[in-house]
């Protein structure tokens, strides 16, 4: 089985990953493939900025993916950062920290939630989500997926509470027209073809 490590940034998150990862898995082909590490947590902010705190933590992951010959995964919210830059610059400096590790930086556009927005017409009617909500003609303009979503719900967006039960529910498919979504489950499912998908 492929075994992941991941290192993610929100609380919600903690949850959610495991379950995409695992949905992705299952929607490639693999479905009893894949083995998730519980994520480690961090600040986006020191992670990003601190280079003893990045040390920290992409070792601590990398120590558990030795353990099981697996990856370690970097997904972080890209906010206003180019990807095209901040996604190869962590990778590099994550293999310098522990070159012997096979390492995948994902890079949500904006943040996680802008996945769900490209796929919400597959949650319509979740958590009051209207029948009619549709994606955005301007989807890459949106700034605040999280605030965006919370505006046609019942009630106000919680990642903690809301984002596992919309990582369980969204098209996968739908959310593969999101480029960084794409390249998140290119890079999963080319991992688990690799490895044999056993």
């Amino acid at each position: 089985m492929l075994f992941v490590a991941p290192i993610v940034e929100g609380h919600g998150e903690v949850e959610a990953v495991p379950a995409l990862l695992h949905r992705i898995a299952g929607h490639a082909g693999y479905p009893n493939a894949l083995r998730v590490n519980q994520p480690i947590r961090v600040k986006s902010g020191s992670f990003l900025n601190d280079p003893e705190y990045f040390h920290r933590y992409v070792g601590l992951a990398a120590a558990k993916a030795a353990q099981d010959a697996g990856n370690v995964l970097i997904l972080l919210d890209c906010e206003d950062d180019c990807p095209g830059a901040l996604g190869p610059s962590l990778l590099k400096k994550a293999h310098e920290v522990r070159g012997d590790v096979g390492i995948l930086v994902a890079l949500a556009y904006r943040e996680y939630e802008t996945w769900f927005v490209t796929a919400v017409r597959s949650l319509r009617g979740l958590r009051g989500l209207s029948q009619d909500v549709d994606v955005p003609p301007s989807l890459e303009a949106i700034r605040g997926a999280k605030e965006w979503l919370g505006r046609r719900m019942d009630e106000t967006y919680d990642p903690i509470t809301h984002q596992i039960e919309f990582t369980r529910a969204f098209n996968l498919d739908q959310a593969r027209s999101s480029p960084s979504f794409a390249r998140l489950y290119q890079r999963i499912s080319g991992m688990l073809e690799a490895s044999g998908g056993v």
